[in-house]
């Protein structure tokens, strides 16, 4: 398979030149420009965080892809789908609400803000997916389906499920209505570990589903109540909870490959993946633990799976941090599988290049 470029701009800036002007620069030269926005909805797929996690992209960055679309004669707007699991993020209200209280509103962004998938998460539209060996159709967000151009703006970092979070999860999982994720996560059901359950009842708190009772102060999963989102599974300090059959995981990278291929099949796409604050989990979490690699840089691409392979090499590559979830971990050559050790990050790019959503080859072009 051709490479594809895939272009990078680090994290430092001389007096007088801020990160947003870089990352501008990034992106037009990356080639944006090419794309005809000209009077066509732009959807600027980002995730909002869930209130309590500081990890997530700052609205800046939003703001900067915006203006930049605007001034190709777009219409941009940021958009997400409603979550599975409890929080402040599975309605389009509670969504909307977090995401201004994490600072994203028209006048920071300058955009609108639309949850794709409607007030309770049911407006969405059947998607055939193009060679799908899992799925054959995808329930994506209507309003992403609606849009005619995507562009992702992703915060690259580590994901307890499936090894790493960047572009593809971002299209796959985030694009997903709340019966797509559904479908997404379905495959395999997690089970405790009792001798490791200390009864904190924190998992079931986070179950939307109440699936989690317990029986002599442990805890035990309900499978016909569980829908397998593995939310439990990161919410668990104590890993008392783990996947019931090993290729859960891998069968979970395979489904949000298929769902991106939904999204993004004969579309015009652009991706930009920031890899700042690379924590070892989700921003689905109402926290963040420390970042593991130091601050690397911002990657853009017309090309997904490049700009993903491209910022797992980058953090591979990058020294572990003290004082981190990283500290005592035995093969730090691969971060992601040192942190997640159930899960195959080369699942997502493998499967991937297999549906041709675009290449694990790529040559990094430095501005």
């Amino acid at each position: 398979m051709q490479e594809s470029k895939v272009y990078f701009t680090d994290m430092r800036c001389r007096v007088g030149v801020t990160l947003l002007e870089k990352l501008d620069a990034l992106i037009r030269d990356a080639g944006i420009s090419e794309i005809d926005f000209k009077n066509r909805f732009a959807a600027i797929k980002i995730h909002f965080g869930e209130p309590g996690n500081l990890s997530f992209l700052r609205p800046n960055f939003a703001k900067t892809v915006a203006e930049r679309i605007k001034a190709l004669g777009g219409k941009p707007f940021l958009t997400d789908c409603g979550t599975l699991y409890v929080g402040r993020r599975n309605n389009a209200l509670l969504h909307l609400g977090a995401a201004m209280e994490n600072g994203f509103t028209p006048l920071s962004t300058g955009c609108h803000i639309i949850i794709a998938d409607g007030l309770k998460g049911t407006d969405e539209v059947e998607v055939p997916i193009i060679g799908g060996q899992y799925l054959k159709t995808a329930k994506i967000g209507r309003a992403i389906m609606d849009a005619d151009i995507i562009v992702s703006l992703n915060h690259f970092k580590g994901h307890e499920c499936t090894g790493f979070g960047g572009a593809i999860k971002n299209i796959g999982m985030g694009c997903g209505s709340r019966a797509g994720k559904m479908v997404m996560h379905n495959d395999g059901k997690p089970h405790v570990r009792r001798k490791l359950c200390i009864g904190c009842r924190f998992c079931a708190k986070c179950c939307a589903q109440s699936a989690i009772k317990f029986a002599n102060d442990k805890a035990f999963i309900v499978e016909d109540k569980c829908v397998g989102c593995g939310r439990c599974i990161g919410s668990c300090s104590f890993n008392a909870i783990e996947s019931e059959y090993s290729s859960a995981n891998d069968m979970l990278c395979y489904k949000i490959v298929e769902y991106a291929k939904a999204v993004l099949n004969d579309r015009p796409q652009f991706h930009i993946n920031i890899v700042n604050q690379v924590s070892p989990y989700c921003d689905c979490h109402a926290e963040n633990d420390a970042a593991i690699v130091p601050d690397i840089g911002m990657f853009a691409s017309f090309d997904p799976v490049a700009l993903d392979k491209a910022c797992i090499d980058a953090v591979n590559a990058a020294p572990a941090l003290h004082g981190t979830i990283m500290d005592g971990l035995e093969d730090k050559e691969d971060h992601f599988t040192s942190v997640h050790p159930s899960t195959d990050w080369r699942m997502q790019i493998e499967h991937a290049e297999e549906l041709g959503l675009g290449s694990g080859d790529y040559q990094l072009i430095t501005i």
